[in-house]
């Protein structure tokens, strides 16, 4: 209990998280002036719940009948025959076997490495989620995004900060201003979310920038905790506000992918790039990590949450980096009628393959040409 109690002293440390000659104690509420706390992010847990319950509602009553309407059907698969050794080394070994390993396997079983090859094809493209979970997915993040970016919006219409950058360092971090029912609520609303992300991402589509997706989650829950904790509130509400609003297009571009409309989904993907482009790699750090590093001294020295606070902008930025990289190579494939959707995406197979196919994929015995797919 000791060591617990000094570990939590010193991580909550004045000089740590507060410019001198702040402390917290220069924070406690009175007279009817409400600070940010800690104690209020507990409402995050019950809140990412009740997201996921929304979830489940949502995706069995609206975007199911949407995914009817515009025309979105999982495609019927033949199903791998029910075989033990073959289930065994697929769970076990490697979904994507050798050519040595296809022998082997031909042996015990006596069939033809054709059959085998096929077996295994099929069995993948039973693993892999259909359109309509895609689009269900989709779907359900295209409505969060659109309402949390009007939300956002009406949270933020009548601050100072909305309109002038130099207003986010206005009195920090006394700015018990920032703490009303709008903006707290949307704060609140936003952790949840990327919370809920988090809970339900063991059972949603695995895309090739998984990893990042995860570091993405991790790093913005970290920001806006303690962002809200050291009243860095108003630069928060911004940051948000310019992720949630190209999410919208990127979501709405997946939907009309998965139904087919191609043309349409086209069209929203390279409005959705230039949003991107625009709000990711222009807006985000040419003026919020701008005004969150260089505006501040202005008021203050430089002290730890200042560059920690700084250090994971920069971190968001170089994932943006890494998506605009994937989707500077859809554009491409887009300009020469090479795109077929979401280049992070799981490819089905063919499951009856071509000789080529065997060529290309077993000639030097790793079997990498039939990848994952994403």
């Amino acid at each position: 209990f000791f060591w617990s109690h000094l570990t939590c002293e010193w991580f909550w440390w004045d000089r740590l998280w507060l410019p001198r000659p702040v402390t917290w104690a220069d924070l406690q509420d009175s007279e009817g002036r409400v600070y940010a706390r800690v104690s209020h992010l507990y409402i995050i847990l019950p809140v990412a719940v009740l997201l996921l319950g929304l979830r489940a509602f949502y995706e069995r009553l609206i975007a199911v009948p949407l995914a009817e309407a515009l025309g979105v059907k999982d495609k019927i698969h033949k199903r791998a025959s029910h075989n033990p050794v073959l289930e065994k080394y697929y769970n076990t070994h490697s979904k994507h076997p050798t050519q040595a390993d296809i022998k082997g396997v031909c042996k015990k079983l006596g069939w033809s490495e054709r059959q085998v090859e096929r077996w295994f094809r099929r069995r993948r493209n039973q693993d892999r989620p259909g359109l309509l979970k895609k689009f269900k997915e989709a779907s359900w993040r295209f409505a969060f995004y659109l309402c949390s970016s009007f939300g956002g919006v009406l949270a933020l219409h009548d601050k100072p900060w909305f309109y002038d950058l130099r207003e986010v360092w206005a009195g920090f971090p006394k700015q018990v201003t920032c703490v009303c029912m709008a903006v707290g609520l949307y704060y609140i609303i936003e952790m949840s979310f990327y919370g809920s992300l988090l809970f339900s991402v063991a059972a949603d589509v695995k895309r090739k920038d998984f990893k990042e997706q995860l570091v993405h989650h991790w790093a913005t829950l970290t920001l806006l905790s303690f962002s809200w904790c050291a009243n860095y509130i108003r630069i928060g509400t911004l940051v948000m506000l310019v992720h949630d609003t190209s999410d919208v297009l990127l979501e709405t571009a997946k939907m009309f992918n998965y139904a087919g409309w191609e043309t349409t989904c086209n069209s929203i993907f390279v409005v959705f790039a230039l949003v991107f482009m625009v709000t990711r790699l222009i807006i985000f750090p040419f003026w919020l990590i701008h005004c969150t590093w260089v505006y501040p001294l202005d008021q203050f020295e430089p002290f730890f949450g200042y560059y920690f606070f700084n250090v994971m902008l920069v971190v968001l930025l170089l994932l943006h980096v890494f998506w605009a990289s994937l989707i500077l190579r859809m554009v491409k494939k887009f300009i020469f009628g090479k795109l077929k959707g979401d280049e992070r995406s799981d490819e089905e197979e063919d499951e009856e393959g071509s000789e080529e196919d065997y060529t290309h994929t077993y000639s030097n015995g790793t079997g990498n040409g039939l990848s994952n797919g994403h």
